[in-house]
C-alpha cells in the first residue's frame, strides 16, 4: 500500500489560536503548524511517498508528511524516540503541528518513526527535508535560513548511524568506526 497525502485542516481551531498564544520561545513550532500545508504540498508529499514500495499486504503507511513533521521537531529539540512518543501525547506544542491536539494516543509507533527516518537518510531526502522547509521559512519570511539549517544540519538525527535512541544502541554490538 502507498502512504495516503495528509491534508490537516489549514485553518487554526480556537484551541490552536490559543496554544500559540502561549508559545513565548520555541517560534519553529508555530512557523510548522502555520506553514505545514506549504513544507507539504503535494508535490512534496509525493516525493516522500516515493521512499515506500507498492505493497497489498500490511496497514496503510501513516502518511510520510507526518512523521517527517515529527522527524522535524525531534531533530529541533534533540528527544530520543522514546520522548518523540511521549512529546506528540504530553505536549501541546508538538500536537499542535502535529495536528492531534488533545489526543490520548501518539499518531505514529516509536518503530514507525526509525522506519521513516532510515528511509529518508538512505534515499538522501534528509536534506531534501530540511531544504524545503528552509525554502518555505524563506519565502514566508518567518525564518532565516541560517539559523535553521543550524539547528536542523547539526542534529545527530541525520546521520544513518544515530537511528537508534541510547537504550537500543546500549544493546546492539558498537563499533567505534560506525559512529566517526
Amino acid at each position: 500500500m502507498r502512504p495516503v497525502y495528509w491534508q490537516p485542516p489549514i485553518e487554526l481551531s480556537v484551541t490552536e489560536q490559543t496554544i500559540i498564544k502561549r508559545i513565548r520561545r520555541a517560534k519553529l513550532f508555530v512557523f510548522l503548524r502555520q506553514h505545514r500545508h506549504e513544507v507539504f504540498d503535494e508535490a512534496f508529499q509525493q516525493e516522500l511517498a516515493s521512499l515506500y514500495r507498492e505493497s497489498q499486504r500490511g496497514q496503510p503507511p501513516v502518511p510520510p508528511a507526518l512523521l517527517a513533521l515529527a522527524t522535524i521537531l525531534q531533530a529541533y529539540t534533540g528527544v530520543s524516540d522514546d520522548e518523540v512518543i511521549e512529546a506528540s501525547t504530553m505536549d501541546r506544542r508538538w500536537q499542535l503541528v502535529l495536528g492531534c491536539v488533545d489526543t490520548e494516543n501518539p499518531p505514529h509507533s516509536k518503530g514507525t518513526l526509525i522506519a521513516f527516518r532510515k528511509r529518508l537518510i538512505e534515499a538522501n531526502m534528509d536534506q531534501r527535508l530540511i531544504e524545503r522547509t528552509i525554502e518555505v521559512a524563506r519565502k514566508t519570511g518567518a525564518f532565516g535560513g541560517g539559523s535553521l539549517r543550524a539547528a536542523l544540519d547539526h542534529s545527530p538525527l541525520w546521520r544513518a548511524n544515530h537511528v537508534e535512541d541510547t537504550y537500543n544502541l546500549l544493546g546492539t554490538p558498537l563499533s567505534l568506526s560506525d559512529y566517526l
